[in-house]
């Protein structure tokens, strides 16, 4: 699933291409993509794009007669830009919005159709659908913690939480908790002040590090092969590889559609999370899938 790096790299290849032009037209292949019949799609269509926003993992493009577009990518969903009016070519391709200088077009993998578009009409309908995690650019110290100690959660809970914090999803919490070196089943209401600082670091320090990396290379050229699993990432994706830090083997824990990668030996003092009080736990803590973990709600 693309997670906040990802978007911006996404936002910063699309801005140069979208802003200030005329949204020609909307072409749906699937039906089922757009979740919203208040505001039909034509309200968009001529009208010219004036804003790009990221709303935790959803990318919002603001239309001038105060319409937002609003994008939400799920597990696989995928953007691409083509040449003017490409065709709507595949079973995987669901829409295409058309520009003067070439076409957006959004694709899906597989046979489930996750992602959606939204349309909505000024910043109170554009609210209603941000899950209310805070930005952790935008937050100190204090704000991050209250925000996952609003509950006793496991750590990689917490992080991947869009109630508590914009953008963070499975692949980028991985590499948060290694660089701060904490167990992802550690609980938020037992962390230490000192784990706290380096949590925060290690969270502000880790996005930075890829939205620049990531934004560098949209800067080129758009964005066509967004994954979960980067080249450089030190354990997300990199089960039984060795860790960059101290050479142990990466392990991994399996919970329905969820997979977490660790390093024993810098996270979890050489304990392998493999037994069955780790399962009666991430039954409790985790949502079963992907897709239960974005469908949660700011309270």
């Amino acid at each position: 699933m693309p997670e906040l790096p990802d978007i911006e790299a996404y936002l910063t290849a699309l801005a140069p291409r979208v802003v200030g032009q005329p949204l020609q037209h909307i072409r749906l292949a699937s039906p089922f993509l757009l979740r919203t019949a208040q505001h039909p799609l034509t309200e968009a269509e001529g009208r010219t794009v004036r804003e790009l926003r990221r709303i935790g993992k959803r990318i919002a493009l603001g239309i001038d007669n105060n319409i937002w577009l609003v994008l939400h990518l799920m597990i696989a969903g995928r953007l691409h830009w083509r040449a003017p009016q490409a065709k709507l070519a595949g079973r995987n391709t669901l829409a295409a919005f058309d520009f003067p200088n070439g076409s957006l077009i959004l694709t899906e993998a597989g046979a489930k159709r996750r992602a959606s578009l939204h349309v909505l009409r000024g910043e109170e309908e554009l609210r209603s659908i941000d899950p209310g995690g805070i930005d952790v650019f935008a937050s100190d110290l204090n704000a991050f913690r209250a925000a996952l100690t609003a509950e006793n959660r496991t750590l990689k809970r917490a992080l991947t939480d869009p109630r508590l914090l914009s953008g963070i999803g499975n692949a980028y919490s991985d590499e948060i908790l290694h660089a701060a070196q904490l167990s992802p089943i550690t609980l938020t209401h037992k962390l230490k002040p000192e784990e706290w600082d380096r949590l925060y670091s290690a969270t502000q320090q880790t996005l930075q590090l890829w939205m620049d990396r990531l934004q560098a290379e949209a800067q080129t050229s758009f964005p066509e092969k967004v994954t979960a699993f980067r080249e450089g990432m030190a354990v997300h994706g990199r089960y039984n590889k060795p860790c960059p830090r101290c050479g142990e083997k990466v392990q991994r824990i399996r919970y329905a559609d969820n997979e977490t990668n660790y390093c024993p030996r810098c996270q979890t003092n050489n304990k392998l999370l493999a037994d069955r009080a780790l399962s009666r736990l991430l039954g409790s803590d985790w949502p079963r899938t992907l897709d239960d973990l974005e469908s949660l709600k700011h309270r």
